[in-house]
């Protein structure tokens, strides 16, 4: 029989529950520039790629359809994390890409033409690195600086969270830290001016947001986050 110490101690139990599930729906891993469907995939493509193909072992091929085919269902299925959302109607163009792709693949393997299964095979691989490269992330240390600012941003500034407002900028200097210490990538050697006067640009709006979030002045601490955010884009764009 429940008595009326049990009836508090299972409204306490659901009170913290909430609040773990609330928890979860912020979790960091939806932060992260990854599908993991897709790295699992890469396995696969690696075998065909390195190889299968090199070799020209279509026997091989042959017996990767089922894995391949796998592959393919689960890579489709897969939902983009949050931060990738912007990629979403690229990254919907690349799977239908990559379906064709394995539907040829699997027509050619049907057919047991080998001459068709090693060109299906290489248009597979190109259709995974192009769909991998649709999400990946154009630095690596400006994709670790994304994803403190997509929590900061979608979450914890429109909770206006202050305490994890403040952790965040705080790591965002850490990150910024990196990020201009990094060198500017080979194939941006073109557009390096524009890179680093982007990327000082960023470093600088780091500073102030770092400054004005030691206030409690709500308005200038989104108008900094806002401010940040925009040369944030700016900079990513060069890079993409």
């Amino acid at each position: 029989m429940l008595t009326k110490s049990n009836l508090v101690f299972f409204a306490l139990l659901f009170v913290v529950g909430a609040a773990g599930i609330a928890g979860f729906a912020q979790n960091p891993a939806d932060a992260v520039a990854r599908v993991p469907e897709l790295d699992a995939f890469h396995e696969v493509i690696f075998k065909i790629w390195h190889e299968a193909w090199p070799q020209k072992n279509t026997t091989m091929l042959r017996q990767l359809l089922p894995e391949v085919e796998k592959g393919i269902s689960e890579v489709s299925a897969a939902q983009l994390p949050g931060i990738l959302r912007e990629k979403k109607a690229v990254w919907e163009e690349g799977i239908q890409q990559l379906q064709s792709a394995g539907e040829a693949f699997r027509a050619a393997v049907s057919a047991e033409d080998e001459t068709k299964m090693l060109t299906a095979a290489e248009i597979l691989h190109s259709s995974f690195e192009m769909l991998m490269r649709s999400i990946r992330p154009p630095m690596k240390e400006l994709d670790d600086f994304h994803s403190v600012l997509y929590m900061l941003y979608h979450h914890y500034l429109p909770q206006y969270d202050l305490e994890r407002i403040r952790s965040s900028v705080a790591e965002l200097k850490q990150k910024m830290a990196a990020l201009n210490n990094a060198q500017v990538p080979a194939r941006l050697k073109g557009s390096s001016s524009d890179f680093q006067a982007a990327r000082m640009k960023l470093s600088d709006s780091v500073d102030s947001l770092g400054t004005t979030v030691q206030t409690d002045n709500r308005k200038a601490i989104n108008e900094a986050v806002e401010a940040m955010h925009s040369n944030y884009v700016a900079l990513n764009g060069i890079c993409e």
